[in-house]
């Protein structure tokens, strides 16, 4: 193809993937629209997306005449109307993976802080409060870390964990069982699951089955000093339902990274829940995965550019470009 394409993208991104496109497109920022209308208008002129948490809706799909894929800069699409990405001939694509280790480090380090009250340890020092008997922890070793989701990052979670002594646990119906760490047993049954679980942590995609797939009735199967982890989405878990779990004593902490609405608000209920950690949509952000993704998104643009469907398409059937 000798024409330029036209690739919009998001407000934020690691320059090192746009910067690999500039011999085949030309690269607009999102942040020049001031709303979804003034974006809605010019739409048109636009080739290729690459989006992060941006929506790209029906409304904004129904516009893009030229359109040829959305590149999905991370894993989850729930934020792109994939069903209507198809009817208008436009694969969506994402790059799973490419924050893998960021989201696994992460979550890791959710779950020690949370387990050795590290937050709560340092708020009291820097009010000048010593208080050593409160902030007692317990050890890692020796527990079992129920993996909701045995992807990229789930495995990774294991394989680092394993270190501390831990072994894990996983629900994953789409998981191949001989891909997983030695140290990880798959389950089919969720039930079997939860009750073997000391600590939770959530690797899954947000989609119809999943969502408020963890709620009061798994934290009942939890024992008291469980402590659930979140760096996936934050619709997979029931918010209300963690409140009055962590509130009654029935679990011993959470590690939030990932919200149902985002930002939360100041009055988010979770914040004055004993126990908990939270960050602000961070897992998967590290510098070298922000870069890792701006890569690999760019590099969907160019396989469609060159008239190839991506290996990563999710509606691989769509793809037909013009």
């Amino acid at each position: 193809m000798s024409r330029t394409w036209t690739v919009l993208l998001p407000p934020t991104i690691d320059p090192v993937g746009p910067e690999s496109l500039a011999d085949i497109a030309t690269c607009t920022s999102r942040a020049v629209y001031a709303d979804e209308d003034a974006l809605v208008a010019d739409i048109d002129r636009y080739d290729a997306i690459i989006t992060r948490t941006q929506p790209v809706t029906e409304r904004l799909l129904a516009a893009a005449d030229r359109l040829q894929i959305v590149a999905k800069h991370g894993t989850g699409v729930d934020n792109v109307d994939v069903d209507a990405a198809t009817e208008r001939g436009v694969v969506v694509a994402n790059t799973p993976g490419e924050n893998a280790n960021s989201v696994a480090e992460h979550a890791v380090a959710l779950l020690l802080a949370a387990t050795r009250n590290v937050v709560d340890a340092d708020r009291a020092t820097q009010a000048g409060e010593w208080r050593r008997a409160d902030f007692r922890g317990r050890d890692l070793r020796g527990r079992t870390l129920g993996l909701f989701g045995a992807g990229n990052a789930g495995t990774r979670v294991a394989t680092l964990l394993a270190g501390f002594g831990v072994t894990c646990v996983a629900y994953d119906p789409y998981a191949d069982p001989a891909s997983l760490p030695e140290t990880v047993s798959l389950v089919d049954d969720e039930v079997e699951f939860f009750e073997r679980a000391d600590d939770l942590s959530v690797h899954a995609p947000l989609t119809p089955e999943t969502r408020h797939a963890i709620g009061a009735e798994a934290f009942a199967l939890l024992p008291d000093d469980g402590v659930v982890v979140n760096t996936a989405r934050g619709g997979i878990v029931d918010e209300a339902a963690l409140v009055t779990a962590l509130e009654a004593g029935d679990l011993g902490g959470a590690g939030v990274d990932v919200y149902e609405t985002e930002p939360p608000a100041p009055d988010d209920p979770i914040a004055s829940c004993p126990g908990v950690v939270r960050t602000q949509h961070n897992a998967g952000t590290s510098a070298a995965a922000l870069a890792n993704m701006s890569r690999a998104a760019a590099a969907l643009v160019r396989t469609a550019y060159e008239g190839t469907v991506p290996e990563t398409a999710l509606n691989p059937d769509a793809w037909g470009p013009s």
